[in-house]
């Protein structure tokens, strides 16, 4: 029996599992076919949505920003500043009105909107307040748009909104969602929708049906499953009754057991008096010789405070040494400081100086190396004409030797010819 109700139970789930299957499967064609708009009069609409939630949104927040002006007026800027205490002037004249109104029996107060105009106003003054109201919100809701960053500020103020304010944002938001939707659908995938929705409803009536018949073949299974769980209930009413004759028969067997045990018991509890009572002569030797150890443990302790308070006297004295002898080092240190001072002073003069002498010395040795080259110049030009002029005194000298003998050879020819 308890197999048929496992199995109807497994039935059962298996229906509802394949009904989750069933409506899981498909979920893509509830969703729409495309992720944005496509045409432009769809963007305006949504476009119309989201400005107007902006504007919801903005125009709840004024009464948290005019009563918090003082601390956001660094975030607001000047412009906008004015423009909310423009407001506040305007709200404060619209009220002062319509008080004036009401005492006057012009307006009665109200429940739902608080005035309600009884006739019309004969100074036309609450016309013109309203249209100014009405202008400044406009004109902040302007400002707000060309300061975005100021609406970032206040956008964290929702949670001082009023209920019904913030369940009206919420039902504008739900109004976009449900807009954006239907304007993403195609006419063919609303019909293929629909289409679905009702095979759906047609399915879970039929899984309906078959939960409703298991449910009825469940509840037979369990009502057959409790006859035989009453039947058992006898039986196990039978067997106490036969374990209650049981144990008056084991009654005398315990009481026998109870006296044998009292009985050790008094022989063990002679045995361990004996035990307590050597134990407790080692108890008071051990206790005899904590003591006589405490008693050389607080002489030690004496010697060793007295050890300590002389160790702390030497460091005391140590450090008061420590402490002059740093003193005089300090002022060392000071006079040193001073001298260094004066040195560095000096040794900047020198540096100075030096800088001074060295470029002096580039400059001398420059014009060392300047006449250097020079005269180097000069002496290769001069090594250089003097070989010219040895070399032309050789050619000269050449010439005037051949010219010579050129001269002496004539002579010679002249004078053999006059002898011939």
């Amino acid at each position: 029996m308890a197999t048929q109700v496992v199995q109807l139970s497994s039935r059962q789930s298996d229906a509802n599992l394949t009904r989750k299957v069933n409506l899981r499967m498909p979920l893509k064609i509830l969703e729409p076919g495309r992720s944005k708009l496509s045409t432009v009069e769809t963007k305006r609409i949504i476009s119309v949505m989201d400005d107007t939630i902006f504007k919801v949104e903005l125009v709840s927040a004024f009464s948290y920003i005019i009563k918090n002006l003082e601390d956001m007026s660094a975030v607001l800027g000047p412009e906008l500043t004015g423009a909310l205490k423009e407001h506040l002037r305007l709200s404060n004249v619209m009220e002062a009105t319509l008080t004036r109104l009401e005492e006057e029996g012009v307006l009665q107060k109200g429940t739902a909107r608080g005035w309600l105009i009884d006739t019309e106003d004969p100074s036309g003054y609450l016309v013109l307040h309203i249209q100014g109201l009405r202008s400044s919100v406009r004109n902040i809701v302007r400002l707000f748009f060309a300061h975005p960053l100021a609406y970032q500020a206040i956008h964290d103020i929702a949670n001082f909104r009023q209920l019904a304010v913030s369940q009206f944002i919420k039902g504008l938001v739900e109004l976009r969602g449900f807009l954006l939707e239907k304007l993403l659908t195609t006419p063919l995938e609303e019909r293929e929708r629909n289409r679905f929705i009702h095979e759906i409803s047609q399915r879970d009536k039929k899984n309906t049906e078959m939960i409703a018949a298991l449910e009825e073949e469940l509840a037979a299974e369990i009502k057959s499953r409790d006859d035989e769980i009453s039947r058992k209930n006898a039986t196990i009413k039978d067997l106490k009754t036969h374990l209650h004759s049981l144990s008056k028969v084991s009654e005398n067997q315990i009481l026998r057991t109870r006296a044998e045990a009292e009985k050790a018991q008094k022989t063990e509890l002679r045995g361990s008096q004996g035990k307590c009572a050597k134990l407790q002569q080692e108890l008071n030797q051990l206790r005899a010789a904590l003591n006589a150890l405490i008693l050389e443990d607080r002489e030690s302790e004496l010697n060793l405070r007295k050890k300590k308070y002389k160790v702390e006297m030497e460091i005391e004295n140590w450090v008061q040494k420590y402490d002059i002898e740093m003193l005089e080092k300090q002022e060392e240190i000071e006079e040193i400081d001073v001298v260094y001072v004066v040195e560095k002073e000096q040794l900047a003069e020198l540096r100075e100086k030096y800088a001074l002498l060295d470029q002096e010395y580039s400059q001398i040795k420059e014009e060392r190396r300047v006449k250097q080259e020079q005269k180097e110049k000069a002496e290769k030009e001069l090594a250089i004409l003097v070989r010219a002029a040895t070399l032309i005194q050789a050619l000269w000298k050449g010439y005037l030797v051949r010219s010579l003998l050129r001269s002496k050879r004539k002579k010679k020819g002249k004078g053999r010819r006059g002898r011939k």
